[in-house]
């Protein structure tokens, strides 16, 4: 999938840069070229959507969905002029196309290995534990089975799940999806209730994750990490796998009215893995999903992302070669001011993954300065268990009531997620701030490694960066499910 990890290809057309046929107030004949969504940021004095909608239709567009709450429209048009108009308006920020290829999907799926629970211990039951638990190695690496003695997590927290979809009919989370509270993100950013319209399609990656946040107790499966918190299914992950910055908006501002107290957001915002602000496209993505991350915090919500899998120092970015990933990608160099969304954001907790034996995944990014905590993402390649985890990869649920192995920063980003619904659960007062003020405090330090070369031949090399206490490997430490249900407890 795209910002999940696999690359779509292509062919390239930008929307920028092209000759203007229209001025700023729709005079003229525009040329007509490929059809592209827009992302328009409005000014923030009052009033002004409605002046930015007026601007657009004038111009030949035509409004998708306007979210006034943030001052972001959804556009779109196929008037090579369109972009530069909007920008020449006294109502207008920023605008930028949302991809670089025109609007259609494409078909995708996530490769998973599938694993079926004993019979035996099926016909078991339930019991002290679940029954494919004892393949759950990150549990017990957290202190979730400690945890567990204390809280299993309160009902009237809900973790909203920004992914491919949740199946609702899993035997594992049927009873802690939330109907009500899910929707679905990706008919070009408008939100749809439609209960197939949520549903996952081509994807179990949504599922997975759903799982080792709250996988019930129940004596069916796996355990997630909070298993009696509810779920909302977000979805912002399309068929052709990407997940554009109007999806992501939609999200983050669902999240926000229905005032979750945590998501999850195990991807980067499609095209672009990192955007810039000197490029006018992705600065306006930048500010789009900025005030929708903003608006989510303002509203009780914290945001929990993965920090990505290319095992690059985000604190010391210096090439990008795989963006745009919706058509064909152009190396560039970026630098610090380019940031990966959402995890880069201000608030954001930024995970990184860690493998059986507590240290870096092989794959996962990092960065002093930009790693919030890290978690349990697996490493298949040089973390490998003896038993009884499958190859040091994580277990949890997938679509059909089946079971499945994945490995990625996209599966440490929810142990944190489940981690701060525990404490959401534990601390019904606290705020955004304060819960990622506790995950941080109660996260086990980890140092830094003296060499980190796993291959042995530099291939996954990389340099940690600060002291014990904080870092770029594993910034405050891993998160710890046991110390976070008696954090701050009387």
């Amino acid at each position: 999938m795209a910002g999940l990890a696999l690359v779509a290809a292509g062919t390239l057309t930008l929307p920028t840069g092209t000759a203007v046929a229209a001025d700023a107030a729709g005079s003229g004949a525009a040329e007509t070229g490929p059809l592209f969504n827009y992302l328009v940021n409005t000014k923030a004095n009052h009033g002004q959507v409605k002046l930015a909608e007026r601007a657009i239709i004038r111009l030949g567009g035509t409004v998708v969905q306007s979210y006034e709450q943030i001052g972001v429209i959804i556009a779109r048009s196929d008037s090579t002029g369109f972009a530069a108009g909007l920008r020449a308006s006294h109502v207008v920020d920023s605008v930028g196309a949302s991809r670089t290829k025109a609007v259609t999907a494409g078909i995708g799926d996530d490769t998973v290995e599938l694993a079926t629970p004993p019979a035996a211990l099926l016909a078991a039951g339930a019991g002290a534990d679940e029954p494919l638990q004892a393949d759950q190695w990150s549990l017990g690496t957290i202190g979730v089975p400690e945890a567990h003695r204390t809280s299993l997590g309160s009902r009237r927290v809900t973790v909203g799940v920004l992914d491919s979809g949740i199946d609702a009919t899993h035997e594992d989370l049927a009873a802690n999806v939330d109907a009500a509270q899910s929707v679905s993100c990706i008919d070009n950013g408008r939100p749809n209730t439609d209960f197939q319209a949520w549903q996952p399609t081509t994807s179990d990656h949504g599922t997975h994750v759903a799982g080792t946040i709250a996988a019930a107790k129940n004596g069916k499966g796996v355990l997630g990490v909070a298993p009696n918190v509810r779920l909302a299914a977000v979805k912002v992950v399309d068929d052709g796998g990407y997940i554009f910055p109007e999806y992501a908006v939609c999200g983050f501002v669902w999240a926000g009215e229905h005032h979750f107290q945590v998501t999850n957001n195990s991807y980067y915002v499609d095209p672009w893995m990192f955007n810039c602000s000197n490029d006018p496209d992705q600065a306006a993505i930048l500010t789009s999903v900025r005030r929708a991350t903003a608006f989510a915090e303002r509203n009780g919500v914290l945001s929990v992302a993965a920090a990505g899998n290319e095992n690059i120092d985000l604190a010391h970015k210096t090439t990008d070669d795989t963006s745009p990933d919706d058509t064909v990608p152009v190396p560039r160099p970026v630098d610090t001011g380019c940031l990966s969304l959402p995890a880069e954001l201000p608030g954001v907790v930024n995970v990184a993954s860690v493998g059986v034996n507590g240290n870096k995944s092989f794959f996962s990014s990092y960065g002093q300065g930009k790693i919030t905590v890290a978690a349990p993402g697996g490493d298949s390649r040089y973390q490998i268990p003896n038993t009884p985890a499958k190859n040091g990869r994580i277990l949890s649920t997938v679509r059909g009531n089946k079971y499945g192995y994945m490995q990625g920063t996209s599966m440490a980003s929810p142990h944190a997620a489940g981690v701060a619904a525990l404490l959401a659960s534990s601390h019904p007062w606290a705020g955004p701030e304060q819960l990622r003020r506790m995950l941080t405090g109660q996260a086990t330090e980890h140092a830094c490694p003296a060499v980190f070369d796993p291959s042995g031949d530099g291939a996954w090399a990389a340099t940690c960066e600060g002291g014990t206490a904080q870092n770029g490997f594993y910034g405050a430490g891993i998160v710890n499910a046991a110390t976070a249900v008696q954090w701050w407890r009387g």
